[in-house]
Order: structure tokens, then sequence, then C-alpha cells
């Protein structure tokens, strides 16, 4: 997992010897996951969490850019379960679950015009490194439990895809400013029969080209 932290300095150092423009960026987000069992939907609900990272704007074609970054994300979600179901534990009747992530996007990015004031959009896959977490469930039988989530073949995964959508505003001064969309596409558990659970996420971020190169 050492190599995750290596990742930002990589793309700070890649972006200076390329000339090309860098960002940091961060911001709130609202979360929470679309989870199934046995194929039927069970309800969740929102939790508020963060994000902030770091990435990189590399000229392609015209108004096209590569647009990769990486950035911290502090995910989860409730539910409440209307069958038995494992993880979290076959008595529970909900969780509450809080993820630490890392997510690794290459993104595509166009330009909505050739001013330096401009709109843009970014489009792309990523993939979520689930660090660790903690989950908190009420059950059938009585009481509660609070825990550190498991993660293993037969448990929580530490790895999912998903695809991200941006859409923001660039000034002249390098500030940013862009609202994105986390559709998770696989599902962070790993057990086998177990729920389906995938992330959702959206988050308003605000940043600043820290090199900006003039056009």
């Amino acid at each position: 997992m050492k190599i995750l932290f290596l990742i930002p300095a990589l793309l700070i150092a890649a972006g200076i010897i390329a000339q090309n423009q860098v960002n940091i960026f961060a911001g709130p987000q609202a979360t929470t996951a679309s989870y199934k069992v046995n194929d039927k939907k069970q309800d969740t609900e929102f939790k508020f969490g963060f994000h902030a990272g770091v990435g990189m704007k590399v000229p392609f074609e015209n108004r096209v850019y590569f647009s990769p970054s990486i950035f911290y994300s502090l995910k989860g979600y409730k539910v409440k379960f209307n069958q038995h179901v494992y993880p979290p534990d076959p008595d529970a009747i909900d969780n509450n679950v809080t993820l630490h992530t890392i997510e690794v996007a290459a993104l595509l990015q166009i330009d909505l015009g050739d001013q330096p004031d401009h709109f843009f959009i970014c489009f792309g896959p990523s993939v979520d490194f689930q660090l660790f977490g903690k989950e908190k469930y009420n059950l059938f039988s009585g009481g509660s439990v609070n825990k550190n989530m498991k993660f293993g073949f037969a448990d929580y995964g530490h790895y999912s895809t998903c695809a991200v959508a941006r859409f923001g505003y660039e000034s002249s001064n390098g500030l940013l400013l862009f609202a994105q969309y986390n559709l998770g596409l696989g599902s962070i558990n790993n057990a086998d029969n177990g729920p389906v659970i995938r992330h959702r996420v959206f988050g308003i971020s605000i940043g600043k080209n820290i090199n900006r190169t003039q056009k």
C-alpha cells in the first residue's frame, strides 16, 4: 500500500518536468451506496464526507486534455435490511459504514471554449482503494456492534472501480470550481452470496492550478 502515497509526488514531479498544469482541489461530498441483497434493493441514506487531492492537465489535442488525479475520499452509507445478510452479520438489521479511501482517476477533459475563462467537462474511470473503515449496526436479537470493517476474499474488498464525471469552471487566474459524480461499478463486497454494494458520491470541489501555463 505504500506505493499509493508515492503517486501524488510522482504526479507533481512529472507535471513540473513536462511543464503541464498541476492542480490541487478539495471539497465536501454526499455519499451513499446502491445496496442489493439477492437482487433486492435495500433502503439507504446519505452520509456527508469530504475529499482532497492533486491532479494534472496534459495537452492532448486542441481543447482535449488527459486529466489524471489522485485523491483521498471519505465515503460511507447507511442501510436498513429487509433480510439476513453477511457482511456485516446475519443478525444485523442495519449498518452505518464509514470508509477511508484513495481514488485514482484517469480522466479525459474537454474545455468548452478557447478563452482563459471557460467551462469544462471531465469523464473517465477510476480505481477505488478501500484502506480501512468502521461499521455500526443493530441486531435482531438486541444490542449493537461497533467494529472495524474486515477486508479479505470472504469479506469486504479493498478495491473497486468507478465511473467519474465532472462539470466545472476554470478561471484565467487558475481557480477551479467543479461538481463531481462517482458511479460505483464494482461491488465492495467479496463474500459469496453476499450483498452487492456500489458507491454513489456527489461532490463539490474548489481548487487551484499551481503551475498554470499561459495559452
